[in-house]
């Protein structure tokens, strides 16, 4: 072969892996933007079909059947913590006068839609629900944490410009999540059998040390600290409307470990004084009690399962700590 033969060949070899190159991106592009496109349909089915009440908290509504006057509600550190059996005997009640309807994340909207649901379960009793920074910090955007009753109202383009890429699996969740509150609501999952221990959760663990996290300021909970968006408005706001639905309504921010102090950490003890305003000023309009738990007598370090939970021999403790704190006539 000449070289003029050889230049012509290598030219147009390499003409073709140009091509197939440019191929290849387009046949990537179109599956992306197709993929962008089916994800888009799934979010906007899943706003429809979304139900407030998730299943983790259908499960527990059929604890109200006995009208008690005092319910604990909010996120696992009331699910772990508060025992309603002594919380009834505390306040001279028989068994089934308070309740633990909280749940694993659980959010206020997701409470305040049980409330507009069944009102004559609520309207005469005091609500005790307890708050985690996650619920109002718009930086905590993880699939474990992030509020999915607030994910629908944001619509399907800010649902996406901010959870993708990075945060899909939050994305994921609620998809499944809203299916599957939908199937819960239509199964009336809420009219099974009462949960055991009056929904009460024990944790018969202790987190290894290597498992602690050095700090608290620097907690996932706190990261990325942003009170002053769709989050916060929406959960405070939910907050709000509970006040209409019941006797009374008492938000409680619960302790973190002993172990942890926070006048040697000045990160943790801005963000959590910021969140202690943010819910006090909405109580002084909306009528609700705030009840700020720095740390509870004779709960010790050894009575906690990790940085947030106590043990199961903690729930006593914090049981009987956080009863004492409430209202006369709670």
């Amino acid at each position: 072969m000449t070289q003029g033969g050889s230049i012509s060949a290598l030219g147009a070899l390499r003409r073709a892996e140009i091509g197939a190159v440019r191929w290849i991106a387009g046949v990537i592009a179109l599956a992306g933007i197709a993929w962008l496109v089916v994800l888009a349909g799934l979010l906007a089915v899943a706003n429809r079909v979304h139900d407030d009440i998730p299943v983790l908290l259908a499960i527990k509504l059929p604890l109200l059947a006995s009208h008690p006057e005092l319910i604990f509600a909010g996120e696992s550190r009331t699910e772990y913590q508060v025992d309603p059996r002594l919380a009834a005997q505390l306040i001279g009640k028989p068994p089934g006068s308070a309740v633990n309807i909280a749940y694993d994340a659980g959010e206020p909207l997701a409470f305040a839609a049980a409330m507009g649901r069944e009102p004559d379960k609520f309207r005469d009793a005091h609500v005790v629900i307890s708050v985690a920074p996650f619920l109002f910090n718009e930086g905590v955007r993880s699939a474990g944490v992030y509020p999915l009753d607030v994910l629908p109202r944001l619509g399907v383009v800010q649902q996406m410009i901010s959870f993708l890429p990075p945060r899909i699996g939050t994305l994921i969740r609620f998809i499944r999540e809203a299916f599957a509150s939908r199937l819960a609501a239509g199964q009336h999952v809420a009219d099974a059998p009462f949960p055991a221990s009056f929904g009460v959760s024990l944790i018969d663990r202790t987190q290894p040390e290597s498992k602690w996290p050095k700090d608290i300021g620097s907690h996932p909970h706190y990261a990325n600290w942003n009170i002053a968006g769709p989050k916060a408005r929406l959960e405070v706001r939910a907050l709000c409307d509970m006040v209409k639905r019941a006797r009374k309504v008492t938000v409680v921010i619960p302790p973190w470990a002993p172990r942890y102090d926070r006048s040697h950490d000045a990160a943790w003890r801005e963000k959590a004084d910021q969140v202690a305003a943010l819910l006090a000023d909405a109580g002084r309009r909306c009528g609700f009690e705030v009840l700020n738990i720095p740390s509870v007598p004779g709960l010790q370090q050894g009575n906690y399962a990790d940085e947030m939970h106590v043990n199961a021999s903690g729930v006593p403790i914090y049981t009987r700590y956080l009863v004492s704190r409430l209202s006369p006539g709670a």
